[in-house]
């Protein structure tokens, strides 16, 4: 069977991330500037050949200036050195509602296996042919184990983000008719 690569749509893609901030509020902040590609056997899912995402650190955006900067900066990012965060899928498992894709995520040069799990949220065909797909995805990390340090002490002596970080992100991907086809 023929492999269909598809790329997501940067009009109708978000990646969101989500910490505690100071035990009771939640800091979310999205990542503008993101790539994902994927490639298939025709259009089923789970059987893929490569998925790749990246996010571009300096397009994070948590709606607060002097947040970002510290975000972006070499004691939590890094953003100066290690310019994106990387996902590469590995294998895709689906169990009826229970879909999951493992791979490995790498952040300032430390890489982890991961397992996200996956919603599927439909596929449509537009007018013009372009055909499209639509998933949620969803998973967490331990800041701690990507080395993003948090030195941010509240008057209370607590640690100023979590630990742990939650990410959703709402992906639609676009069919490629042809090699080198720009959307």
């Amino acid at each position: 069977m023929a492999t269909t690569k598809w790329i997501a749509d940067p009009e109708t893609s978000e990646v969101l991330f989500n910490a505690s901030h100071l035990l009771s509020d939640d800091i979310t902040g999205y990542f503008r500037k993101i790539n994902l590609e994927v490639a298939t056997e025709g259009d089923d899912f789970t059987k893929f050949y490569g998925i790749v995402f990246t996010a571009d650190i300096n397009s994070l955006d948590t709606a607060d200036q002097e947040r970002d900067a510290y975000l972006k900066s070499s004691i939590f990012f890094d953003a100066a050195r290690f310019g994106q965060l990387k996902f590469i899928g590995k294998k895709y498992e689906s169990n009826q509602d229970d879909d999951k894709l493992s791979g490995t995520l790498t952040i300032k040069n430390v890489t982890k296996p991961i397992i996200l799990r996956i919603e599927f949220s439909g596929k449509i065909v537009e007018p013009d042919g372009i055909a499209k797909v639509s998933f949620s995805v969803h998973g967490k990390i331990s800041r701690k184990e990507f080395d993003l340090n948090c030195h941010s002490i509240s008057e209370l002596g607590i640690l100023a983000i979590g630990d742990e970080i939650k990410f959703n992100a709402e992906i639609q991907l676009v069919k490629l008719l042809q090699p080198g086809y720009q959307y």
